[in-house]
């Protein structure tokens, strides 16, 4: 029997085929470092990080591929399990895991194929730069900010006892 909040992984597989079809047309339409003015405080910038969060170990010699895709996969699991056991009123967190999920299983697949996640979203402000960042970081911030919304209460979901 198919568990019924299994039925947000299309969120999940929505957020994969966004994250991996915008880093495969800016792989081929643009030269690493290259950077495009798209619009104030906005480029498309291509960059490459082997490390995590805001390029965190990425110059450690090469062992954080694995460490962060076996990381990545163990929560990845961890979260399917969670989604799987929620109670039909618990959509917000529902799609709130099946964000995180994408997420982590887009910038997966680019550390597993590549080495490294292709990163290509730049803002900034004046000079300071924020480090860049992807599809997949994106539908992870959208993620937690719906899980704190959904401890919250916010949006009606409040929860039941």
């Amino acid at each position: 029997m198919i568990m019924p909040m299994l039925k947000w992984l299309w969120l999940t597989l929505f957020a994969v085929l966004l994250d991996q079809g915008s880093k495969l047309a800016i792989d081929a339409s643009m030269r690493l470092y290259e950077s495009i003015p798209v619009m104030p405080y906005f480029n498309l910038t291509y960059v490459h990080n082997t490390g995590a969060a805001f390029s965190f170990l990425s110059e450690a010699g090469g062992w954080q591929r694995w460490f962060f895709s076996g990381l990545a996969l163990a929560i990845s699991i961890g979260i399917t399990i969670w989604l799987a056991k929620l109670q039909q009123h618990e959509n917000l967190l529902a799609a709130a895991l099946a964000l995180i999920l994408g997420g982590a299983f887009g910038n997966l697949i680019d550390r597993v194929a590549y080495g490294y996640v292709i990163d290509f979203i730049d803002v900034y402000y004046l000079n300071k730069h924020f480090p860049a960042f992807n599809i997949a970081d994106s539908a992870i911030n959208l993620g937690v900010l719906l899980m704190l919304a959904e401890s919250f209460g916010w949006f009606g979901a409040a929860k039941k006892e």
